[in-house]
């Protein structure tokens, strides 16, 4: 075995885990697991208080009820793409 396949080896070892890594952490982003997003803050008045929450229109309603399902689909992916891992290992 020649340094050029030891080093193609290792080489795919070494991407095969970052590419992993950085799929896990897309999956993480989508489906919240990794923290809350930018801008999902609490909303602040002028005076410091919290602002009084307006009710959502349907429209609005509909887009987090999509959002929640999208989510949801992110985190069942996630475990399914963690499942077939585990069993191409064996």
């Amino acid at each position: 075995m020649g340094a050029n396949q030891i080093a193609n080896m290792v080489m795919r070892l070494f991407m095969r885990k970052v590419i992993s890594k950085g799929i896990d952490m897309g999956f993480n982003a989508v489906s919240k697991q990794g923290g809350k997003a930018r801008g999902q803050g609490q909303v602040v008045a002028a005076d410091g208080q919290a602002a009084p929450k307006r009710e959502l229109t349907p429209e609005e309603r509909q887009r987090q009820q999509e959002v929640r399902e999208a989510r949801r689909a992110a985190r069942q992916a996630k475990q399914a793409m963690k499942v077939t891992r585990r069993v191409g290992r064996m």
